[in-house]
């Protein structure tokens, strides 16, 4: 699973011009799933995105985490993550879990984070034309890799 995970001020998901999800203070959080993950890979990454200490403290040292600030999640899938560029001009997915797999772990996805945050977060809608907007904050943008634990 591949996370790429944005520090916002406010971020939200239209879907055919309507907003699906909205959040204020928080994480927009891009998901990319290949065939290769399971369960582990999503309480592990769970667990990291809430503890990430990328939020500022009273110093304006990051070192507060999602749950220090209460703040909220947005959840989008985006299969484009796992894009393959090696040969050509045309990115290969093929790495990129299809829906009958990718489906059921970005729901899976969507319940440990609300375990760990305690509370419900926002989403898109897996394989739908989505139009996500944000304002980035600071900007803090993190890559995680759940295959790069080590």
């Amino acid at each position: 699973m591949i996370a790429v995970i944005q520090r916002v001020s406010e971020s939200s998901v239209k879907i055919d011009g309507k907003i699906k999800s909205a959040i204020g203070n928080g994480l927009m959080i891009l998901l990319g799933i290949e065939d290769a993950d399971n369960q582990e890979d999503i309480d592990w990454l769970a667990k990291k995105i809430v503890n990430l200490r990328i939020f500022p403290d009273e110093n304006e040292v990051m070192n507060r985490s999602l749950l220090d600030v209460d703040g909220d999640i947005l959840l989008i899938s985006q299969f484009t993550l796992h894009a393959s560029t090696k040969k050509g001009n045309r990115p290969s997915y093929i790495k990129a879990a299809k829906p009958p797999i990718a489906i059921p772990l970005y729901e899976k996805m969507i319940q440990a984070l609300e375990y760990e945050l305690g509370k419900t977060i926002g989403t898109g809608e897996f394989g739908a034309d989505m139009k996500v907007s944000l304002i980035n904050d600071g900007p803090v943008t993190i890559v995680i890799d759940s295959k790069n634990k080590v």
